[in-house]
Formats: structure tokens, sequence, C-alpha cells
């Protein structure tokens, strides 16, 4: 995994409440086991029309390009699906901006590279109104989103700040410990 330090981009508010993962991705297109390709139904049911054409009032096809999702309270409850962050990096987000976020989603979020950062309503509205060419900073080292001459400032429990910071999967975090496993293997 890479490591996240700092991302720049646009912004796409979606400032729903309680967007769950069914939402996120729907069920029928979880048959894949691979990470990818799964960003073309992301929110399907919203950006899309029955004849599967773009839905021009839905938000992400009013500014697609954006890596930086803004959105309300309870994002990526539900289901527990890992699809979900797998859809939302494969289509392009770096960053979702929300609220709160259910446990499980947070967590997959980080594990997939996508930073969780949770905002008060006030920093995420005047996120949301930017226009769609204004590109905002985040920063994980600082952690700070800034843009323009705002900036906001947002808390991330140390142990995901570092995996993220140094680009540690679950993996690469057990393999830290090689030689302590070796050497456990040559005691018993």
């Amino acid at each position: 995994m890479q490591p996240f330090l700092t991302h720049k981009g646009t912004v796409v508010a979606l400032m729903n409440d309680n967007i769950d993962t069914d939402q996120i991705i729907p069920k029928q297109y979880l048959k894949r086991i691979e990470r990818t390709g799964f960003g073309e139904f992301l929110f399907d049911e919203w950006r899309y029309l029955d004849d599967r054409s773009d839905n021009s009032e839905f938000p992400l096809n009013q500014r697609k390009g954006a890596t930086i999702l803004v959105s309300g309270e309870n994002f990526g409850c539900g289901s527990s699906r890992e699809h979900a962050p797998w859809a939302l990096a494969d289509y392009g987000f770096s960053v979702v901006i929300a609220g709160s976020f259910a446990d499980i989603f947070y967590m997959n979020c980080t594990k997939n590279r996508i930073l969780p950062v949770v905002l008060d309503e006030s920093a995420r509205k005047k996120l949301a109104s930017l226009a769609a060419d204004v590109e905002i900073e985040v920063n994980l080292e600082e952690q700070t989103v800034t843009a323009g001459d705002e900036t906001f400032s947002f808390s991330i429990e140390p142990v995901w700040r570092e995996k993220l910071l140094k680009g540690l999967d679950d993996i690469a975090v057990t393999l830290q410990y090689e030689k302590e496993i070796a050497l456990y293997e040559q005691r018993v």
C-alpha cells in the first residue's frame, strides 16, 4: 500500500445522513473477488436512470473527477461489506469527509488507503459549497483540511494514522515482527 501523507483534490458533496453500504455499492454487484471494477457501480441506484444513462441531478455526475467526498452523519452504516471502500477507491476517491462513520466502514477505509475524516457540520457545509474547480488539501501528518485561507483540524486514532502514513496493511504490520516470529518458531 502506498503511504498517505497529503492529498489535493476537488470536492463533491452528497450531504445525506445514514448512507449505508448497500447504497454505496448495491448487493447485486458483490460477485467479484478482486478489489477492482466496482467504481462504475458506486451509488448505482442514484447515479443512473432506468436506462443506465447518467442521472444529471446526482452530484457525482455533476462533478466528475472529484477525489474528495463530503457527506453527512453516519456514513457507511449497514452491513460490513469491504466492497464499499473498494468501490469508492476504484471510482477515484482518496478522502471521505463526514460527520461520523460506522466503525467497521471506517476501519475498512483505512485498510484500503481511503482517509476517513470527521468534521463538524459547519466545516462540511463550507467544503460542500466550494466551486467545482477549487482544490483543497488534506494533510494527514498535520491532520488538517485546507481550503483557501480556511483550515479545519481533524483527529484520527494514532494506530490508523501511523498505518496510513507508512503505507502499512495488516500483512506489512505482521512482517515488521519477522525476526521475533522466526525466533519463536525456532523455540517451538
